[in-house]
């Protein structure tokens, strides 16, 4: 159910969404609002159905808890919400995620310049101090939403592109002189290749090389804990596309037992037209041979195969690797948006509030 405490006796309301607790009504409000605010945020991209929302936020994850916070206004509509990832206790490396919360979230364009965003900034501030965070992540893409946390004082640390591309324009001669060069005699390398999904005892096997990987990617300024793969985020993650619909696909380029390079993509039943790609890796001592293009072709080639009709690429890329870019632009990607993550800590976040005076609408937090 919904936990309120009173925010404002005149204008607005801090409530604390629990998923299995929530009433029938209180999901409908719920669903109803995520839809609107996706609608506001991501204008003409396909959307999940609310039946596929539910079952996202009421799902269990292994590795992360996350806490959600709604403000509503005097006629009880949802006006604002607040939503902040950590690290669950008791799982490996718990200690270094601790100072860490990711942060996402928003207010609805009908309620804003009304206080509603510092008042969800206070509630995180006193989330944080209770739980001991002292780092809270955001990842913003809306010019609005990198004002919002340029003027608080939250720092940008990293900027990545969202890449699209059109299946209709690949050379196909290009990515078969790719495939060929990558997978040349002089290299002595061997291709695996997984379609579906991968075989646990395999993704077992694979999770500390490609961390290796994941984690030489370049990330700017970001203070984080180690990236890297997890097996129990796959578990969940095959459940999850079990049920929807979906595939993972795994290319690899390896040196015996060693991985030279990967190149993995998903595509999934609730945007059948897509294909995301995930990770592009080489090795630090085989890069400059072309196996990043060589892998990116396979994929390509596999993912067409398999299914035709997938009419889009989509893959994230940082914006200060540029050979990975160089590799994306002759492929045919384009950039669709510009991201940003931004990060401030708990005595900035206090340095900002302090600066704001409570007004009658945000009184009597």
């Amino acid at each position: 159910m919904l936990e309120t405490r009173a925010a404002d006796a005149r204008q607005f309301v801090i409530s604390y969404f629990d998923p299995e607790r929530a009433s029938a009504e209180e999901w409908a409000q719920a669903l109803a609002y995520w839809r609107l605010r996706n609608e506001e945020d991501l204008p003409g991209e396909p959307l999940p159905d609310d039946a596929h929302t539910e079952h996202n936020v009421r799902q269990h994850t292994p590795l992360h808890v996350v806490h959600r916070v709604f403000v509503r206004d005097t006629q009880g509509t949802l006006a604002g919400s607040l939503n902040m990832s950590v690290r669950r206790e008791g799982t490996p490396d718990y200690d270094a995620f601790a100072p860490f919360a990711n942060v996402w979230g928003g207010v609805r364009q009908s309620h804003r310049r009304q206080g509603v965003g510092s008042l969800l900034l206070r509630e995180l501030l006193a989330w944080m101090d209770a739980q001991g965070k002292t780092t809270a992540t955001f990842n913003v893409h809306l010019p609005e939403s990198h004002a919002f946390l340029a003027a608080i004082g939250a720092t940008e640390k990293h900027r990545s592109i969202e890449n699209r591309m059109p299946f209709a324009g690949l050379d196909d001669d290009a990515l078969a002189r790719w495939r060929a060069e990558a997978l040349a005699p002089g290299h002595g390398l061997r291709l695996e290749i997984h379609a579906g999904r991968v075989p646990f005892e395999r993704l077992a096997t694979l999770m500390s090389p490609l961390s290796e990987l994941l984690e030489d990617a370049p990330t700017s300024g970001l203070a984080r804990a180690p990236m890297r793969f997890e097996l129990e985020d796959f578990r969940a993650w095959y459940a999850e596309i079990d049920r929807r619909g979906g595939e993972h696909f795994l290319v690899l380029l390896l040196d015996g037992d060693e991985v030279a390079a990967v190149c993995d993509a998903s595509w999934n039943q609730l945007y059948p037209d897509r294909m995301f790609q995930r990770l592009t890796g080489v090795a630090r001592r085989w890069r400059g041979r072309g196996l990043a293009k060589g892998v990116k072709a396979v994929m390509l080639q596999l993912v067409r195969e398999r299914h035709p009709e997938v009419v889009m690429a989509v893959t994230q890329n940082a914006e200060v690797n540029a050979p990975m870019l160089a590799i994306n632009r002759r492929l045919g990607f384009a950039p669709h948006r510009h991201d940003g993550a931004y990060q401030i800590g708990t005595e900035s976040l206090r340095a900002f509030l302090s600066t704001r005076r409570l007004a009658s609408r945000e009184a009597h937090t």
